[in-house]
């Protein structure tokens, strides 16, 4: 057995089913060594939406998934998708493949250093050798998955990848058990001294093993949640104690009710997505997560603590209900207001394509967006009671990443319905791996918001005052009849996206809906 074939097998046990990357040269024994393997090679269009893709498999499944590249521009390709798992806590094994190893510290063709250029945005990095690369594997697999989870970096010589494997087998760890939780009577004390007590959950509260627990403690309280945008769905949306997501589209809103709470429970709350200065300076602060919160002289914490997570919600739930100052009518005025200004008037425009979607998505649908004005929208209107059904990338928050998200999510879910949502920038960045789900088959229809412009980048030049200047995709022109061979349809209008979508949705294959939309409204909704 080639080492290779080890690092294959060793993948499949741990439950990897696919691979994400580019062949070259020194790829192509690891490519032969997973064809002989239950592990599948998938082919992408770049090495960076393969580390996206691995990055969404993880999120998903709580498996690492792997990506892999070539030395040199390969491995600089894939760092931007591994910085996806970095920042967004996914689980990751990332895999170079590099030159010879005598010539690993040579000045030749391609080679740069990948610990180097992996050292900020991974948990760890090793240089594969055919004596230790099994031991090291089974390092890798257990680090990605510990709290917090996060890519791990192999890199492994061509050389090493051809030569016999070493004797002798390795198997990943189980994780380390948590810490211990906080004591009801320590919780119940600080929640007894508030009378606004607001629950915001976040990043980390999505590793919960148990995350519907927190909701016995919500309403025998009657406190009104909010969650980021990666926390969506891990509470049900549709729930009357609901109250907006963090940071979003009509942030103000939503900041207007934060501002009225004098206590914030805040559970599994990661500061990766959002910082506490930005939203919560001078509230007191109960912090209950896998990783205490970084400090600051604006910041008034009750409590900081760092443990079980699922343990802290257990304890939460033991309180005896407590009463508080929100009012039912309140919370109700609240929502239909922030309902009614996130579709301001004027044309087809983003809201009108997200509501079409949500009527035709079924609960467990997945929806997977970019990043970009639209993000903002979809992440405060979008409604799921369904957790790991909204992907997209917040600490990290590269463009790129929709397309191949969904793509992952539709590989993982293949029973689901997927669907995509890009805005124009971020179509012209990927529109390659629509050749990668027409080779697959892949039931994903993208919607390509197109409103000739980076929105983001321009409603943020005006609110600043600048001039409007790299910002303009130019003027929309109508859609060709395809795209690599994808079936694409235009809609300028609600009537036509419903029809379009209807359409989309009904075929055996991937698609493109391109939905021409105002920008304007954007400004209305965005930033306030």
């Amino acid at each position: 057995m080639t080492t290779a074939e080890l690092l294959a097998r060793m993948l499949a046990d741990a439950g990897v089913r696919r691979v994400f990357g580019i062949p070259s040269g020194p790829v192509l024994p690891l490519i032969e060594a997973l064809r002989k393997s239950p592990v599948e090679f998938v082919l992408t269009a770049s090495e960076t939406s393969a580390g996206f893709m691995a990055a969404t498999v993880g999120q998903l499944t709580g498996i690492p998934g792997v990506c892999a590249s070539t030395l040199g521009p390969g491995a600089t390709n894939l760092a931007t998708g591994v910085g996806a798992a970095w920042l967004d806590r996914a689980p990751l094994i990332a895999i170079t493949c590099n030159v010879a190893t005598p010539w690993l510290r040579r000045r030749v063709q391609m080679r740069i250093d990948h610990d180097a250029l992996f050292a900020p945005i991974s948990k760890a990095s090793y240089s594969l050798r055919a004596k230790d690369a099994g031991a090291a594997l089974a390092k890798a697999l257990t680090l990605a998955c510990a709290e917090p989870p996060g890519p791990v970096h192999l890199d492994l010589p061509e050389d090493v990848a051809q030569a016999e494997a070493a004797a002798g087998s390795s198997k990943p760890k189980k994780s380390p058990p948590y810490a211990a939780a906080s004591a009801p009577s320590l919780l119940a004390s600080i929640l007894e001294r508030a009378r606004r007590p607001l629950v915001v959950t976040g990043l980390s509260f999505c590793r919960a093993r148990e995350p519907r627990a927190l909701l016995g403690f919500i309403e025998r309280q009657k406190i009104p949640f909010i969650s980021t945008l990666h926390a969506k769905g891990f509470l049900p949306e549709s729930h009357p104690l609901w109250a907006g997501v963090l940071g979003r589209a009509r942030r103000s809103d939503v900041q207007a009710l934060v501002r009225r709470a004098d206590l914030i429970v805040a559970v599994g709350f990661d500061p990766i997505e959002i910082n506490y200065e930005e939203w919560a300076e001078r509230i007191p602060l109960l912090h209950l997560s896998t990783e205490t919160a970084e400090t600051s002289p604006s910041l008034s914490f009750a409590l900081n603590a760092a443990g079980d997570l699922d343990g802290m919600i257990a304890a939460l739930g033991e309180i005896p209900a407590t009463p508080n100052d929100w009012s039912a009518e309140e919370l109700k005025k609240h929502r239909d207001e922030l309902e009614r200004k996130l579709r301001p008037g004027g044309g087809f425009a983003a809201h009108h394509v997200i509501d079409a979607l949500r009527k035709k998505l079924p609960a467990d649908g997945i929806l997977a967006y970019d990043v970009g004005a639209h993000t903002h929208q979809i992440a405060t209107q979008w409604r799921t009671d369904a957790p790991k059904t909204c992907l997209a990338t917040n600490g990290w928050s590269s463009m790129g990443y929709g397309m191949p998200a969904a793509y992952a999510a539709k590989l993982v879910h293949s029973e689901r319905v997927v669907v995509g949502v890009i805005g124009d920038g971020c179509f012209q960045m990927t529109a390659g791996e629509l050749a990668l789900a027409r080779r697959l088959g892949l039931r994903v229809p993208i919607v390509v918001l197109n409103d000739g412009w980076l929105g983001l980048m321009k409603i943020k030049q005006e609110k600043r005052g600048y001039g409007l200047s790299g910002v303009e995709l130019g003027a929309p022109v109508d859609s060709p009849p395809h795209y690599f061979g994808v079936p694409c349809r235009p809609a300028r209008n609600e009537s036509e996206f419903a029809a379009a979508l209807e359409w989309a949705l009904a075929l055996d294959g991937p698609s493109v809906v391109e939905a021409f939309i105002d920008v304007a409204p954007y400004s209305e909704t965005v930033f306030d």
